[in-house]
């Protein structure tokens, strides 16, 4: 009887169910205690800014990934970037954290689709096995791998010392010409110096080449050149020394020092890094001075002659990396090769996940810095997709960014068939279709700022929407069209646009008026707009590339809000303005104006702890003592933005230029942030809000937003709605790509393409008002649009594909 009761008895290994999370305190997060459920799929939503990242990125992942690293070696521990513990009291029954947020893949310049998913690694095994003829190993096939041959002689002992000549020989597959980058680039030389001027007179126009630092040593001690002598007189030598001159050892001021030309020292420095990843004045000048063009001896592909001359089935490698994948899984499918069975096996599993997961347009060539932020966080999925790992918990960051109301369907099934290996899924959504397939629901709120970070409900789907919580309120939302459509005032031709996919596109999109493009993820929609019209003179565009900023920055400084603020100080105080900013002469000495001090504990992870002296206010206590309105400077960095909207709009700290600022923050849904706040803290849609308010600022007739509901909440859709009706309103032309079918409903004009992705779209589709696309039905987005304004009845999903 004993044995009975406890073979029917749980085993202790079984009880561990739950995550559960004590007192976490991360950024705004109020002592927040959660239990989640182990193996299910659970959604975390809550208005922007109520505290869903701080507590699944900020303290669960980063929770978990400390631990992780914590069990490798000391020496391993060295070459990875410490983490901080997060502000938490208790985290039990953590399990490895793989994140897969929207961060872009911005690798070097010969990163691809291919190379980051291991696809092309497959391709080149592929390709050494079948391909006539046979050039060598999978390396031959590479084209970061450059063809290496050397000759010298090796000492042998063999009883007695005796020399062997030997010959070493690498087959790689990197072109020549352009070493693997498929493109070339020619250096406009009138960007580089003025002629007219000496080096010494600042005739070098290159970032970062001032002559009052090592480079004006460099240059005036080199002896290559006359550095007083106009550029314009040099001879051909001391041209060609300035410009091509190989890296040589010089010594100045009895300090040894090397020289290098301005060309080879900017092809290693900035030409051969990816524009994203420069600051902003840098890609500026790197975008003047060069220029792009494919390379002559490879078409673009980066492979050498012999790496393109093997063929499979008539197709190179070359050819297969420029398919569109769901073309070249149909390839792959058709070959029967029993040696290399395993390989074609698990070259399929990964093309057909690009086709499952909606990015069978792509090619494996494309390189992953042109992919959009919905984009890079598929491809993510690519890898986790196949893998043999489970009780894994995979952390999503609102994976439905970027996807037509079509595709959002087969992203739950793949959300839901990872839970159905035996994993936890936590997602930061706000779609009602992705929050409807939840296990369980977290809703953060009331509130944002400092008027969220608190668990307003936990329960199920069904609980939420009879909660009475702000998500709840708003789940079951639905648009409706509007009776009327506004008038345009004129049209923007576009004729013959090709980019990318586009078939030769000839559109009349309507001017002061709401415009609307959109289709499924791949269809053409950015080639469109962004090749077509973002460059046009008038045109203010705010696309999806993140904004960058280290700790040290922060909305006031990002934008430009503190140059009024540190003047009105000035004024009001007659003091210089440079005293009012913590990256200048206020900063307390301490820490620099970080707030923080950073203390590097070499092999253990790093501490921070807040600055003894200022308290973390980063400013001199002296120039605390200098008020306006009633404040200093550091609280008034600490106001939410809201609270100094009436502050610098009236009374003694009435400034018109600040308020300004503040109240276009305000309009785009960010009322809640700090004026102070580091950048580093905000989320992905935080940070494209604060940049299109940046934006809104810019002089321009026509205003180009990308997906501009990112990250937004369903209760604050519609003052994103107002915000757009005032900007027309005010007789500007808004043409917004968007996926959200409220935005859709809202529209006065809506550009449809489609009607696929990839080689199957790049087409019109449909041109008219919301109404006629409601009634026609003839597109997807006519379909969905349809469902969602309740002229027909919305598709239900089966019960069983949300069973546990």
């Amino acid at each position: 009887m004993t044995a009975n009761k406890a073979s029917s008895s749980q085993h202790p290994a079984d009880n561990h169910d739950l995550i559960r999370v004590q007192g976490a305190r991360e950024n705004n997060l109020k002592d927040v205690s959660v239990e989640i459920p182990k193996r299910r799929l659970t959604v975390f939503t809550g208005v922007s800014g109520s505290g869903k990242s701080s507590l699944v990125f900020g303290t669960i992942a980063a929770e978990s990934q400390r631990l992780i690293n914590e069990t490798y070696s000391a020496f391993v521990q060295g070459f990875m970037p410490t983490l901080a513990r997060p502000e938490v009291d208790v985290l039990q029954g953590l399990t490895t954290a793989i994140i897969i947020d929207q961060e872009r893949l911005v690798g070097n310049p010969r990163s691809t689709v291919g190379t980051v998913t291991d696809a092309n690694a497959m391709l080149r095994v592929l390709w050494s096995r079948l391909g006539k003829p046979h050039i060598g190993g999978p390396g031959a096939f590479a084209f970061n791998v450059p063809s290496v041959r050397a000759a010298g002689s090796i000492t042998v002992e063999k009883g007695g010392k005796q020399a062997e000549k030997v010959v070493f020989t690498r087959v790689g597959g990197m072109c020549p010409r352009c070493e693997g980058l498929g493109s070339v680039s020619d250096i406009d030389l009138s960007q580089l110096y003025d002629e007219s001027k000496s080096i010494n007179e600042g005739a070098i126009t290159i970032p970062g080449y001032s002559m009052d630092g090592w480079f004006g040593r460099i240059f005036n001690g080199c002896g290559f050149f006359d550095a007083d002598k106009p550029i314009r007189k040099f001879t051909k030598k001391e041209l060609h020394d300035l410009l091509h001159k190989e890296p040589t050892k010089i010594k100045v001021d009895g300090i040894n020092l090397t020289y290098e030309g301005l060309i080879p020292k900017l092809q290693k420095s900035m030409l051969s890094k990816d524009l994203d990843s420069l600051q902003p004045h840098i890609r500026a000048f790197v975008e003047r001075v060069a220029t792009f063009t494919t390379c002559p001896d490879c078409g673009g592909t980066r492979l050498n002659e012999a790496a393109r001359s093997s063929k499979i089935k008539g197709i190179t490698i070359a050819d297969a990396c420029a398919m569109q994948i769901s073309e070249l899984a149909g390839w792959v499918r058709d070959l029967n090769h029993p040696p290399v069975a395993p390989l074609l096996t698990a070259l399929r599993h990964t093309l057909d996940s690009f086709v499952e997961i909606g990015l069978g347009y792509l090619s494996l060539g494309r390189p992953t810095g042109t992919l959009s932020g919905g984009e890079a966080q598929r491809t993510k999925m690519i890898r986790h997709l196949g893998s043999s790992l489970t009780d894994v918990t995979y952390v999503f960051d609102e994976p439905t960014v970027g996807l037509h109301p079509h595709d959002i369907q087969r992203m739950n099934e793949l959300l839901l068939r990872l839970r159905d290996k035996g994993n936890t899924v936590l997602v930061v959504e706000h779609k009602p279709e992705v929050i409807a397939f939840a296990d369980h629901v977290v809703d953060l709120g009331p509130g944002a700022g400092t008027a969220g970070g608190e668990v307003v409900f936990q329960g199920t789907v069904d609980g939420l929407r009879a909660s009475g919580t702000l998500t709840g309120r708003h789940l079951s939302d639905r648009a409706s069209l509007k009776p009327s459509v506004r008038k345009p005032s004129g049209v923007m031709k576009v004729r013959g646009a090709r980019a990318h996919n586009l078939k030769n596109v000839d559109v009349d999109i309507p001017l002061g008026v709401l415009v609307v493009v959109t289709g499924v993820a791949g269809s053409g929609k950015s080639s469109l707009i962004h090749g077509s019209v973002s460059g046009r003179d008038g045109v203010v565009s705010v696309d999806q590339a993140p904004i960058r900023g280290s700790r040290r920055s922060n909305p006031a400084t990002y934008t430009d809000l503190l140059e009024p603020i540190r003047k009105a100080f000035a004024k009001a105080n007659g003091v210089k303005p440079a005293l009012f900013s913590a990256n200048s002469e206020g900063a307390c000495p301490t820490c620099n104006g970080a707030g923080v001090i950073y203390t590097d504990l070499a092999m253990m992870a790093g501490v921070t702890t807040v600055c003894e002296d200022c308290e973390g206010r980063r400013f001199q206590a002296s120039v605390l003592e200098y008020r306006l309105g009633g404040l200093n400077i550091a609280e008034v960095l600490d106001l939410p933005v809201a609270d100094a909207v009436a502050f610098f709009g009236a009374g003694k700290a009435r400034t018109p230029a600040a308020h300004a600022i503040l109240q276009r923050m305000a309009d785009v849904g960010i009322g809640y942030l700090r004026l102070g706040q580091p950048l580093t803290t905000l989320s992905g849609g935080e940070r494209q809000r604060l940049k299109l308010a940046t934006h809104m600022g810019a002089d321009g007739g026509v205003y180009v937003l990308d997906e501009p509901t990112t990250g937004l909440h369903l209760a604050d859709l519609e003052q994103l709605l107002g915000l757009l009706d005032r900007l027309v309103d005010a007789g500007k032309s808004v043409i917004v790509i968007e996926h959200h079918q409220a935005v859709m409903a809202h529209a006065d004009w809506i550009i449809d393409l489609g009607p696929g992705a990839g080689h199957d779209g790049g087409r019109i589709v449909f041109e008219g008002t919301p109404a006629d696309l409601v009634a026609a039905r003839s597109t997807l987005t006519g379909e969905h649009l349809a469902a969602f304004v309740g002229k027909r009845s919305r598709p239900r999903q089966s019960e069983a594909l949300r069973a546990p």
